[in-house]
This record gives structure tokens, sequence and C-alpha cells, in this order.
């Protein structure tokens, strides 16, 4: 949408460079009218002297020959076609630049019209605005952020509607009266009444229809003049009883903005849309950290439990290794009691006696 903004001021630009390119072609054909009269005047003071010398030599020379006088007739005759024939070629030139700088003029009346007829309207000067305040939102705000013609339970369409947290809601009007505007420099004083009036009732009607409690927009609305000439000449206009006309519209809880001014507000509601979003976010995330923190409160009492578990199963081990050791050595005691009863006491070669099998591998 920048894009198309651009491309218009570029060809603004380039209509304005056009109709400097003109002033300046008239500029130069009107100094070159009159320098070709200038010389005109010179070739036509030439032509006279030279009219006059010729003269005064026929005078001189009719006593002589006639053959003198053929001679000075063909000569004058001569410089008379060509300084005839250079004068026509000068007037024919100013005449083609007298029918391009027509030409021009043509075009720069086709081109007002064009204007005048893009921007007369209400239609096409409401369109306008609400282009203007289109491409406004979208340089300022993030698309989930604002809606255009957004339409109330009642059926009304406000031109823009700004959304905030807790779902309330910001209304933007961008249909101002600018006819009554255009009249204040043929009319006068009467037009200065007629204007104050009619910024008074587009006050009321935004007041009345765009600030809806009932279906959560705030206790303002902004109205948005799209000129700063015609918001200038509003801070400056009066009422019948005296009363500055922003000051009745903030009466009604109406906020008139300029380009430049609607633009600031946006700034500063998409920086307080993003500082409400980061709290917001800040808010969901100390909550997440608090179930995070109940959760590891949870595993840090299970492992607890474990830890309790795998202490008293190590102890149990412990305990049965012993009872196990006891037992096994009993076991043993018995088995070598039972094996020495039964088998006799026998000497070796070396004089030892000889022990049963099972008591020779419990001494090893």
């Amino acid at each position: 949408m920048l894009v198309r903004i651009i491309g218009d001021q570029k060809k603004n630009q380039a209509l304005e460079s056009q109709m400097n390119e003109m002033r300046r072609d008239l500029l130069n054909l009107s100094t070159t009218q009159a320098q070709s009269t200038s010389k005109i005047e010179t070739i036509a003071g030439n032509v006279a002297t030279r009219l006059e010398a010729v003269t005064t030599a026929l005078k001189d020379g009719v006593k002589d020959s006639a053959q003198i006088t053929s001679k000075l007739t063909s000569e004058s005759q001569a410089a008379m076609s060509l300084e005839l024939k250079n004068t026509r070629e000068q007037i024919n030139q100013i005449q083609n630049q007298l029918g391009e700088v027509q030409q021009a003029g043509k075009q720069m009346f086709e081109t007002s019209r064009t204007l005048e007829s893009i921007l007369g309207g209400a239609k096409s000067r409401g369109s306008l605005g609400e282009v203007t305040l289109e491409r406004m939102l979208e340089d300022s705000l993030a698309p989930s952020q604002y809606a255009r013609q957004y339409r109330f339970r009642s059926g009304e369409a406000a031109d823009a509607v700004i959304f905030l947290l807790d779902n309330k809601k910001m209304a933007i009007d961008s249909k101002f009266p600018l006819d009554s505007y255009r009249r204040l420099s043929t009319e006068g004083e009467e037009a200065r009444r007629a204007f104050a009036t009619a910024v008074k009732n587009h006050a009321d009607s935004i007041s009345k229809k765009y600030i809806v409690p009932d279906e959560d927009t705030l206790d303002v609305a902004l109205m948005f003049v799209p000129s700063e000439t015609v918001f200038y000449e509003l801070l400056m206009s009066v009422d019948g009883k005296g009363m500055a006309l922003d000051e009745y519209c903030r009466s009604r809880s109406i906020f008139p903005v300029s380009p430049n001014t609607l633009h600031a507000n946006l700034r500063v509601i998409a920086m307080g849309l993003r500082g409400m979003q980061i709290e917001e976010n800040a808010k969901h995330l100390a909550a997440n950290l608090n179930g995070l923190r109940k959760q590891l409160d949870t595993f840090t009492e299970y492992f607890e439990k474990i830890g309790t578990h795998l202490k008293n199963a190590q102890q149990s081990y412990t305990e049965a290794d012993k009872r196990f050791d006891k037992a096994s050595n009993t076991l043993d005691s018995l088995v070598n009691a039972s094996g020495a009863a039964a088998t006799p006491e026998l000497e070796d070669t070396s004089g030892n006696l000889a022990l049963p099998a099972t008591a020779a591998k419990k001494s090893v």
C-alpha cells in the first residue's frame, strides 16, 4: 500500500514538473517574441536606411546612366527580398512557438479539470480520506489490531476501529465536511459560521454512532481531518457562542486529528499495545513458571520417596547378606561336623592327621 502512495506522489511531482516546464516555455516564448519584435524593428530600420540609400543613389545615378539605375534597383530588390524572407521565417517560428504554447495551455486546462474531477466530489474526497487512513493504519499497526468498515449492531459502520486489550475498541471516522471549508474563501464570514456548524454536527454524529459502551467501545473516538490546512482552520475557529471548535469536540468526547497527529497517536497506541502484550506474556510466563515449580516440587517428593525406598532396599540387602553368610557358615559347620563323625582320622605319611575332603576345602 505504501508503494501506491509513493507512486501517487511521484505522479503529482511529475505533473508539477510539467507545469514548471510550461511556465518556463511561456517565459522563453515571451522573451523570444520581444526579441523578434526588436529584430523586426531593426530590419525595418535597415530596410528604410537602405531604401533611402537606394533612392539617393537613384537620384544621383539618373544623370549617369540607365544601366547604373537598373543595377541599383536590382540590388535593392534583392536586399529587400532577403530581408523579407528572413522576416517571414522569424514570424513562422514565432507562430510555431505560439502554437506549442497554446497546446501546452490546453493540456494544463485538461489536467486541472482532471484534478478537479478527482478532488471535487464529496465521495471522492471521502475515499481519499479513507485511503489515507488505511495507509497510516497499515504503517503503524498489525492487521489483527484494527479493522476497516467495522459495523456495529445499530447498522452504523465506522471507517476504522482499533482493537485494544480486554476487547475494548476505539472508532475512527474520516468523512470530514470539506465542502463547508472550501466556501470559506468565497463566502466570507457566513461560510465560517456554516463551517463551525458543520464541524459541530459531525462531532455530534460521531459521538452518537461510534461511542457505544454496550459494545465495549471506549468513551472517546477520533475524527480524522485529512488535511493539515483544514485541521489548522478547525483549531482556529469558534462557534457562534465563542467556543473553540476543538473544545466543543472534546466536550463530546471526540478528538480531531490531522495526518501528522494521527500518526503520532497511532505510534503511541502501538507502543501501548506492545507493552500490554509484553505484560500479558509476562503473566503467562509467570503462571507457567509457577506450574513448573509445582511439578518440580512433586518430582522432588517422588524422588525423595525413591531414595528412601532405595536406602531401605540397601539396608535390607545388607541385612539379608549378613543372614545369608551366617546361615551359610552354620550349614558348613553342620556339614563338617557330620563328616568328621563318619570318617576315621588317618595319619598321612608326614605324620599329620588326614582331614576329610570337606573340612580341608573349608580351611583353605
